[in-house]
């Protein structure tokens, strides 16, 4: 077997996780982060993380399972829509600067400046002098973050054409899912082969000593979540800060005060 249908190859003998066995160790992973959050805040650190991968490889479940027991206020996803105009014609990064943290916050990029690598060159929103600028000058902006004390962390969910394909399926049979097939995705699974060919260039520029790719293997879903939060938290040393138990105060009913009839007050109605 060659190296590239190595690569290409996604090979998981294990058994789907059942849902128990998945929901006790996401349980076990988000108190970790609970943890986490909690160090980043009082130690100031600035975390970025960048989710990257073809349409339909997980990216948005992993990042609703980091953020769902999270401060939002230190903890907050960056989603860009297409640039503007306006934003067109600025430094190609410049978008996304405007988004990095302060001290004692996370940000998760769900699809960052990596855009011009992928969709951009695929779709020819580019020029090809463009997409070799960026290899250029993509390397030293990271090491730019890294130096101002950013701790930079990159993910590329790797997902199989047949996965991709199913999964494709499964969100045009299920209408809560179907807005998440736009005609750019639908164009992508057509350009396959040229998205593969792009990543691979990608990494051949991007994937640096400072600043690597880890590859996250996801065909299985539920694994998938569970290796990423595992290894993230694996990236960031922290300790346990978590506030002891707190006790409740007895309320304060000395001061006599009469409420409005609750008959002034518009409830929602009791349909279920």
């Amino acid at each position: 077997m060659s190296k590239k249908n190595k690569q290409d190859k996604h090979e998981n003998p294990k058994e789907k996780l059942d849902n128990e066995t998945y929901t006790r160790e996401l349980e076990k992973l988000q108190i970790e982060l609970v943890k986490l959050q909690e160090w980043v805040k009082q130690k100031g650190l600035k975390v970025v993380v960048l989710f990257e991968g073809r349409d339909a490889a997980g990216k948005g479940g992993v990042i609703k399972r980091i953020t769902e027991s999270l401060n939002p206020r230190i903890c907050r996803v960056v989603a860009l829509a297409a640039p503007t105009e306006r934003e067109k014609t600025q430094w190609y990064f410049q978008r996304y600067v405007k988004h990095l943290p302060a001290a004692g916050e996370i940000v998760l990029f769900d699809r960052s400046w990596y855009n011009r690598a992928g969709v951009e060159r695929v779709m020819g929103f580019c020029t090809e002098a463009e997409v070799q600028e960026f290899f250029n000058a993509c390397p030293e902006f990271e090491r730019m973050l890294i130096r101002s004390d950013i701790i930079l962390i990159k993910y590329w969910f790797s997902v199989s054409d047949e996965e991709q394909e199913k999964r494709f399926q499964a969100r045009i049979e299920d209408p809560t899912k179907r807005w998440k097939l736009s005609p750019m995705d639908l164009e992508s699974r057509r350009k396959w082969v040229d998205y593969s060919k792009a990543k691979d260039d990608m990494f051949a520029h991007t994937d640096t000593k400072q600043a690597p790719w880890y590859v996250v293997d996801a065909n299985d879903k539920e694994r998938a979540r569970l290796n990423c939060i595992h290894h993230l938290l694996s990236l960031i040393p922290y300790k346990d800060l978590t506030p002891p138990r707190i006790k409740l105060p007895p309320r304060d009913d000395s001061k006599r005060y009469v409420r409005p009839p609750i008959t002034d007050q518009t409830f929602v109605p009791h349909v279920y």
